[in-house]
């Protein structure tokens, strides 16, 4: 802990003079060695943020104060970027006296790391809502969203009745799921629904492997597991290897369900292959799987894909 503290302390002093020196050796800002040096993604984008974070000139940190109070107004939408991030972009090249008509290819790399970098924030806002909204069975719209489930995942039975034993088989612990989302509240339920939805093939192969006879395990439940795992990794920023090297999209909740779905799909598999021999096994796997899934998110280069495969187990 103390040789960490010292090592600290001497990058907080050494920082500045490693900058100056590689400035006038490069003739680039530290924003510009990235935005050239680094690779389009995770690794450029989180090297740009630190950049950022770490600055000492007021004028970053008041564009930086100023895009955070942006997100927490929730006025960071593509329908906003131009007038939010023009000017900022214009600032931070004006403080560091990078020339426009020099460099236009830094310009659009580094106004492509700050719409994903607080986008990403904004995305943790939005998903910490969800998570504290709480199912509520007088709510229509969350009583349709929890029927849709239903008849997404076992579109072939129609349910009895609103309360009943059937929810059991897609893996909820008793007769009304609605007391399994308190952990979770809303986004238990919306992230359950969005792989039932978007993935059809996939959801329906993992449903049938929960079903497995010596293998099986309760849907929801570890479903609602996963919920809160990807919940965790987002909040630590560990997810933003996931988000920043998803070139289709910026950070949004789609994204979010979207990773949550590799997170099921995988956890499936790496359970099926671990061939437990019961659901006390569960934790053990589950920790196994979270460190696998970490260890691939340090890596910045890794890009994260479905890649359904039919089994029979």
């Amino acid at each position: 802990m103390i040789v960490f503290n010292v090592w600290s302390l001497l990058q907080w002093y050494l920082r500045p003079i490693i900058k100056w020196l590689l400035r006038k050796t490069t003739k680039l800002c530290e924003l510009q060695r990235i935005c050239y040096g680094d690779k389009a993604g995770a690794a450029r984008t989180c090297n740009v943020e630190k950049s950022l974070m770490l600055s000492r000139t007021r004028d970053v940190q008041e564009v930086v104060s100023f895009l955070d109070a942006v997100v927490l107004e929730k006025r960071f939408t593509p329908n906003n970027f131009y007038s939010i991030l023009d000017p900022s972009v214009s600032i931070i090249i004006r403080v560091k006296k990078i020339n426009p008509k020099l460099h236009g290819s830094f310009i659009v790399s580094f106004r492509r790391c700050l719409e994903q970098i607080w986008s990403y924030r904004s995305l943790v806002n939005e998903i910490e809502e969800l998570r504290k909204t709480q199912f509520d069975s007088n709510n229509v719209e969350h009583e349709e969203k929890l029927v849709r489930l239903w008849s997404l995942l076992v579109p072939q039975e129609p349910l009895e009745s609103r309360i009943t034993k059937q929810w059991q088989y897609i893996g909820f612990q008793g007769d009304d799921p609605k007391t399994d989302f308190r952990g979770m509240g809303l986004l238990g339920l919306e992230n359950l629904l969005f792989f039932a939805s978007a993935y059809p093939q996939a959801s329906s192969h993992v449903l049938s492997h929960s079903q497995h006879p010596k293998y099986g395990y309760t849907f929801a439940i570890v479903g609602i597991n996963l919920t809160s795992m990807a919940y965790y990794l987002l909040k630590d920023g560990s997810a933003k290897t996931f988000m920043f090297n998803d070139k289709s999209c910026l950070p949004s909740a789609t994204l979010f369900h979207k990773f949550y779905c590799y997170l099921f799909y995988e956890f499936d598999k790496m359970w099926i292959e671990s061939k437990p021999q019961n659901i006390m096994e569960f934790s053990m796997i589950f920790k196994k799987f979270e460190n696998a899934i970490r260890i691939e998110l340090a890596d910045p280069a890794s890009v994260f894909r479905i890649n359904i495969e039919v089994d029979t187990v």
